[in-house]
């Protein structure tokens, strides 16, 4: 007999990891998968993060996004609704919502250890 199609329904997602300034939830997790949603309110910033060995794959469905990465978290890249990111394994990395809506996303980590891992920052050079 095969597995039958299992629902999460609304608002039955479990807590997730935390990092300041963003709430996560999980729909469904494995020893190499996770998959939820996070929330950040409008204008708030995440604390330095990374996903370990996991590659982050994200869809924008309400606010806004902004990355900040790299040598210092000098980098930035946005993200709209409608728009989709990946996040590859161990990049350090905060988010911040420029925004005046709550940002909403859906996520997908494929990988294995940990799926959050908070720092103090990146590298500075």
């Amino acid at each position: 007999m095969t597995e039958k199609i299992r629902v999460v329904p609304n608002g039955g997602l479990e807590a997730a990891p935390p990092t300041a300034g963003m709430t996560r939830s999980t729909a469904f997790a494995s020893e190499t998968l996770w998959m939820g949603e996070v929330h950040t309110e409008p204008e708030a910033i995440s604390g330095w993060h990374h996903h370990g060995e996991y590659t982050t794959y994200g869809y924008v469905v309400a606010g806004g996004i902004r990355f900040e990465f790299g040598p210092g978290g000098r980098e930035s890249v946005e993200a709209r609704p409608g728009d989709f990111f990946v996040v590859p394994p161990g990049t350090v990395h905060r988010e911040g919502n420029p925004g005046s809506d709550e940002q909403i996303l859906v996520g997908v980590r494929i990988g294995q250890g940990p799926t959050v891992i908070n720092v103090d920052g990146p590298d500075p050079a």
